[in-house]
C-alpha cells in the first residue's frame, strides 16, 4: 500500500478552506453524484463540539479568548487500487456548526483529493467551481455591507480652546 502523505501543505490547506466554507447545497450538489460507490472507513466518526476562538485587540496586540464555537468534526479513511497499488489516503473535515452530513463530505472530499486518480477531477470539478462560488458570495457580501456604512465625514473635530 501506498501512502499519499507526500502532498505540500498549502495546497492541501487551501482546498481544505475552500470545503469548509462552501455552502452546504453547493457541497451535496457537486460531492453527491461523484460519491456514489465509494467506502469511507471512520477512524473519527463525526462528532459536534465546542472551540476556543481567539481575537488579538486591534488585530496586533495580544492575544484573548473571545468565545466559543460549535464545530463538527469527522475522520475518514479511503483506500483505492490505482495503476496496480492501493493508496490510502485520511481525509479530515471541519466545519462550524452542527451539520454532521458536511463534515463528512468535506473529510471525504480531503481523502479523494489525495488520491492520484482522482485529485485532478475533483480539483476541476468540485473545487474550482466553489472557489469561484465563495468568492462571488463574499464580494457580495462586502457590496451589501460597504451600502450600509455610516460615513462620519460631515462630523468636524472639536476645538479645545
Amino acid at each position: 500500500m501506498k501512502s499519499t502523505a507526500e502532498l505540500p501543505a498549502s495546497e492541501r490547506q487551501q482546498w481544505l478552506s475552500v470545503l469548509a466554507h462552501a455552502p452546504r447545497e453547493s457541497l451535496q450538489q457537486l460531492l453527491g453524484p461523484l460519491m456514489t460507490g465509494l467506502q469511507f472507513e471512520p477512524l473519527r466518526a463525526p462528532e459536534v463540539g465546542l472551540t476556543m476562538l481567539r481575537a488579538r485587540a486591534g488585530n496586533s496586540g495580544e492575544r484573548f479568548n473571545l468565545g466559543e464555537a460549535t464545530l463538527t468534526r469527522c475522520v475518514l479513511r479511503c483506500v483505492l487500487r490505482f495503476q496496480g497499488e492501493d493508496h490510502v489516503s485520511v481525509g479530515v473535515g471541519y466545519v462550524l456548526g452542527r451539520d454532521v452530513e458536511r463534515a463528512s463530505w468535506v473529510a471525504q472530499a480531503d481523502a479523494l483529493l489525495q488520491q492520484p486518480a482522482w485529485v485532478e477531477r475533483l480539483q476541476a470539478e468540485v473545487i474550482a467551481p466553489l472557489r469561484a462560488l465563495t468568492q462571488a458570495l463574499r464580494v457580495q457580501q462586502a457590496s451589501e455591507t460597504a451600502a450600509s456604512r455610516v460615513q462620519f465625514y460631515t462630523l468636524q473635530a472639536e476645538i479645545q480652546p
